[in-house]
Order: structure tokens, then C-alpha cells, then sequence
């Protein structure tokens, strides 16, 4: 049921939403993506996600997405990628270009880059993604 309304549910951020400070998991979280581990990075994005209270909850949820869909490209996931790129794109669209520090445009930007290279790449030659296009979250 949460999962359902998850995807009813569109984030509709107001201009203050994106003052004051990311939630201490959201910033562990980004801390284990820029490592590249996605997967625990993704669970701390999605404690951050369910202990936040305003729409900056959103935020998190795509960022979360984005290391999924970097984790679908690792594993040769040619479908799953462009799954999650669309999810990404969902979550992290109504943001301005810069949230609680974090520059999203920038992160929409180099997501869109992977996943160009991906389409490129095709699911037969996905093992051949330069590893050097998952970039991290840039935060000011």
C-alpha cells in the first residue's frame, strides 16, 4: 500500500522547502553514494525519506533513484537503468537547481549522461560502461 501511494504521490515543492539543512541520514546517504556504495547509500536515503516531513522528502527520493539506477548499470541492467532513470527524473523534476545545497540540476545532468552512454552501449555491450560516468552529488 505505502509503495502505491509512493507512486500517486507527486512532490510539489515550494521555494522553502529547499532552505535549511539536509536530515543527518540524507547526508550519510550521499556520503556512501559518492563513495559508490549505492546500496547502502540507499538505505540511509530512504530512513532520511521516511523521517523527513516536507516536500525536501522528494529530494531524497530521487537522489535514492539515481543510485539505483547507477547500481542497475554495475550489475549489466540494461532495462532496470532506464527504469530508474525515469523514476529519478520523477522525483527529482520539480526541484529547483539548487536544494539544501545539493546542485540537482547538475545530478539530473550527469544521470542523463550515464544513461545516454547506456542507450549507446545497448543491454549487450552494458558491460563496457566507463565507470568513470557515475559521478557524485555535488553539494555546496
Amino acid at each position: 500500500m505505502l509503495y502505491l501511494l509512493q507512486m500517486i504521490e507527486q512532490p510539489s515543492p515550494q521555494s522553502s522547502d529547499c532552505l535549511g539543512t539536509l536530515h543527518p541520514m540524507a547526508i550519510q546517504g550521499i556520503m556512501l553514494f559518492n563513495r559508490g556504495e549505492y546500496w547502502d547509500a540507499h538505505e540511509a536515503l530512504e530512513e532520511a525519506w521516511r523521517e523527513e516531513a516536507g516536500e525536501v522528502r522528494y529530494l531524497y527520493q530521487g537522489i535514492l533513484q539515481v543510485g539505483v539506477a547507477y547500481l542497475h548499470i554495475q550489475r549489466g541492467n540494461f532495462n532496470g537503468a532506464l527504469k530508474l532513470h525515469k523514476r529519478a527524473h520523477r522525483w527529482l523534476d520539480p526541484f529547483p537547481p539548487q536544494c539544501r545545497g545539493i546542485d540537482v540540476a547538475r545530478l539530473k545532468a550527469d544521470l542523463d549522461a550515464a544513461i545516454t552512454e547506456v542507450r549507446r552501449l545497448g543491454p549487450i555491450q552494458l558491460t563496457n560502461f566507463n565507470p568513470a560516468l557515475f559521478k557524485p552529488v555535488y553539494i555546496s
